[in-house]
């Protein structure tokens, strides 16, 4: 049977949460990354420009507490009613010591009208302590963990110098699920070396998990990147989506994803002066809607291909 929406999306998720409008704030809290410090590898992933997707107000030169006061006043003169979620978006935002980290998030959840907290990181740093720590907080305030999964093949992980493995991932997943914790999953479709058909199977992979949400955004290609090297070199190795097709890609994308998901989004904007390719010219509501006229116009829905003996 055909649902109402064609598919569940992240504003949905927070209705069920919270009786008013809440609106994520980026925070840089000047995390590095174990691919980036030497205690995994070294450069970080081949697409990774961290400038690429961090807002003007979120500056590492400035305190959690600076960054969410920038970042409400930006919102609050237009929407004075509206809460707030700290998001830890920058790099890896569980990669300190235990003390440190949990200092931040609390200096987060002190500040006025911020209800909950969004922490974004690898499924390879999350020890069983700081699990402890977000069990408990997870009790009494709103808490999403984000792993960077990114995709389901190992051999795509290892081109593109993830330095972890799906198992990982689906471990640090279930791992989270079972604590009680709302877990997301964000993927990047489009890597380098897979085909349609694998691009498809990550959902039919990642449906067997126990997520709440699910991330998704086309393969950018970024300035000050090691791909961007490799695009400038091996072009034909790359497919980058024309945005006609990378509409269908989403539409066929949900048709397998497990219908209890929540689809926080389906694309990425990087600021122009970082983006080599593909450049589109939308925006991402824009792109949202053309994805929502497709599912219509095709009479499809998030799920529809969905089997639960796959699952």
């Amino acid at each position: 049977m055909q649902p109402a929406k064609p598919y569940r999306d992240f504003a949905e998720f927070l209705s069920q949460k919270f009786a008013f409008k809440v609106q994520k704030i980026s925070i840089n809290a000047g995390f590095t990354c174990p691919n980036r410090d030497g205690s995994k590898g070294r450069g970080g992933c081949t697409y990774c420009n961290n400038q690429s997707f961090s807002p003007g107000y979120g500056k590492p030169t400035k305190n959690v507490s600076e960054q969410l006061r920038d970042g409400i006043g930006f919102f609050s003169h237009k929407y004075p009613e509206m809460k707030y979620l700290a998001y830890f978006q920058s790099y890896t935002n569980t990669y300190d010591t235990i003390e440190k980290l949990t200092a931040l998030y609390e200096e987060a959840l002190a500040y006025p009208d911020v209800v909950g907290l969004i922490v974004g990181t690898r499924p390879d740093c999350m020890p069983g302590e700081l699990l402890d720590y977000f069990e408990e907080l997870g009790r009494e305030r709103f808490l999403l963990i984000e792993y960077g999964v990114e995709s389901t093949l190992n051999k795509t992980l290892e081109r593109i110098n993830r330095q972890h493995s799906w198992e990982e991932s689906a471990e640090a997943i279930i791992k989270t699920a079972e604590r009680g914790i709302p877990v997301g999953a964000h993927l990047i479709l489009g890597l380098p070396g897979e085909t349609y058909d694998d691009i498809l199977r990550h959902a039919d992979e990642i449906s067997r998990l126990p997520l709440t949400t699910v991330k998704l955004h086309q393969l950018q290609i970024i300035r000050g990147t090691a791909m961007a090297k490799e695009y400038r070199l091996l072009p034909e190795s790359f497919h980058l989506f024309e945005l006609d097709e990378y509409v269908d890609l989403c539409v066929d994308f949900s048709e397998r994803l497990n219908p209890s998901f929540y689809i926080e989004r389906f694309a990425s904007q990087s600021p122009p002066s970082l983006l080599i390719a593909p450049d589109w010219g939308v925006k991402n509501y824009e792109l949202t809607d053309k994805v929502m006229k497709r599912f219509l116009k095709r009479e499809t829905w998030q799920g529809r291909k969905f089997s639960v003996k796959d699952s």
